[in-house]
């Protein structure tokens, strides 16, 4: 009698720390601390982390179709078809602004051990924040692996989280996500830090922020990239909608298209936004302000160390690199085809009151009016940069800049050919009260004997390493065009090569 008194005793106990519910155990073992999670085995186990959100937690086991609670938490006919109910809540506050307060967060820790989380259906159009994770706010997940996710929301609406002001690391997710704004395929919007994650996630979003990755980030992002397609209106990214926080040592590959603010990598970069040592290889076509990585940089953006490989195509403010541009790009370069209509550049489209320096463009630029091989329209500055692209259009084309409005150039060459009917020019096509200092094209390549603005050079000349020192370039002959002398802005095999910038790669 006293063993089963015992027996009886203990189970008590254990029934007492872990609960129970229609699955078993609230949850498979553990304690909910650091050093002793909570195990998660089944969708009953994950289920239950919302009533313990400040606790810790470690996946066990994969998640499936098969496994135990799938059909009652997270199936198409789980919650009345609405499938799984997020951990976590949003409030919009401001939708034009893109502000929100998160609602009963997760603030734990989430280790994912990287088990799969599979199936994963969730179709709440009319609700905010809709993801496995609603909203985190100073929790850490990391190791999480959502994949054949079907998720739809309204505002907010990612694969595995919703809404972040925490940690996410090396997680990934794929599928498909929809909403109305700020949709992303791992993340609705981060104002956290995301880095080492993945998504191969299929986004679509009906109004603003799309993002391969994340459809908003105002927080920190790094070493991380998405490869799946993104659609949407208005600011869309292959990795990032609509950015006002850092991204860095990021990459997007898939296909991007959308209306307006459309980039392989970001759609806008606002604010004090700053994008640097990043790339995409995506294939990307939207309306206006269409970018290879970005399609529009703002009055404080920045655009840094970063580069596009692949081909553009839009409407109007269309550029390799960045479709418009008020900020900042350097050091920085664009190497595919564009195509678009007016104010089409090989690297920027539209540079109004923006900077272009330490950066260059190759490939093929085509449109009609306003064509350049590295800016369609400058209105801005561009300084210690060139382009070797072949331009053609019908108005305003140049070898380097197609329109050049009250603008300033400087230290500057292209080489490319260039053709057209009005106002073509082997540096600029068209130019009204623009400056351009100590810049140069080549006369025989271009296939053009005048400019509305610059010095026309013969192939010779241009190779020749004097022809800049004379003109009081920074540069430096180096032996041959493997060497690097990062000391100078220039670098030139003389008598042989076009000047080069010393960043560039060899």
């Amino acid at each position: 009698m006293k063993r089963v008194s015992i027996f009886l005793v203990t189970v008590a106990l254990i029934v007492g720390m872990v609960g129970c519910n229609g699955g078993g155990t609230t949850f498979y073992g553990g304690s909910g601390t650091v050093g002793d999670p909570y195990q998660i085995a089944n969708w009953h186990h994950l289920h239950n982390v919302r009533n313990y959100l400040d606790s810790h937690f470690i996946l066990v086991n994969n998640l499936d179709s098969t496994t135990a609670g799938y059909v009652e938490r997270a199936s198409p006919t789980a919650n009345g078809g609405k499938g799984w109910q997020p951990i976590g809540g949003i409030e919009i506050t401001d939708p034009d602004a893109g502000e929100f307060e998160l609602v009963d967060p997760f603030t734990g820790s989430f280790d994912g051990q990287g088990y799969e989380i599979r199936d994963l259906f969730i179709d709440r159009p009319d609700e905010d924040a809709v993801a496995l994770f609603g909203s985190v706010s100073g929790g850490a997940i990391e190791n999480v692996k959502v994949l054949d996710a079907d998720i739809t929301g309204n505002m907010g609406v990612g694969i595995l989280v919703g809404g972040n002001l925490g940690s996410v690391s090396s997680s990934c997710s794929s599928g498909s996500v929809g909403g109305y704004a700020g949709v992303g395929g791992l993340m609705g919007a981060n104002v956290g830090n995301v880095s080492d994650s993945h998504s191969s996630a299929s986004a679509n979003g009906a109004n603003n922020a799309t993002g391969g990755l994340v459809g908003l980030n105002a927080g920190d992002m790094a070493r991380s990239y998405a490869n799946g397609n993104v659609s949407g209106n208005h600011q869309v990214g292959g990795l990032v909608g609509f950015n006002e926080g850092d991204v860095s040592y990021c990459y997007a590959i898939g296909t991007v298209n959308g209306g307006s603010h459309v980039g392989g990598l970001v759609g806008e970069n606002e604010g004090s936004g700053v994008v640097s040592n990043s790339y995409s290889t995506a294939s990307v076509s939207g309306n206006s302000h269409v970018g290879g990585l970005v399609g529009w940089n703002g009055n404080e953006g920045i655009v840094t160390t970063s580069y596009f490989t692949s081909n553009v195509a839009g409407m109007s403010y269309v550029g390799g690199l960045v479709g418009a541009n008020l900020g900042t790009v350097s050091n920085s370069c664009a190497c595919g085809e564009v195509s678009g209509s007016g104010c089409v550049g090989g690297l920027v489209g539209n540079n109004y009151y923006g900077t272009v320096s330490n950066s260059y463009s190759t490939g093929t630029v085509t449109g009609d009016r306003d064509v350049g091989g590295l800016v369609g329209f400058n209105r801005g500055t561009v300084d210690n940069s060139y382009s070797t692209a072949n331009v053609t259009g019908d108005a305003d084309v140049g070898g380097l800049v197609g329109a050049h409005y009250e603008g300033t150039v400087g230290n500057s060459y292209s080489v490319g050919s260039v053709s057209g009917d009005v106002d073509v020019g082997g540096l600029v096509g068209w130019n009204y009260e623009g400056i351009v200092s100590n810049s140069f094209w080549d006369t025989e390549t271009s296939g053009q004997g005048t400019s509305a603005g610059g010095t026309g050079k013969t192939t010779a000349q241009i190779k020749d390493f004097t022809t800049f020192l004379d003109a009081g370039w920074d540069i430096i002959t180096v032996a041959n065009s493997d060497a690097r002398n990062t000391g100078y802005i220039w670098n030139i095999v003389d008598d042989a090569t076009y000047p080069s910038l010393s960043w560039q790669s060899v």
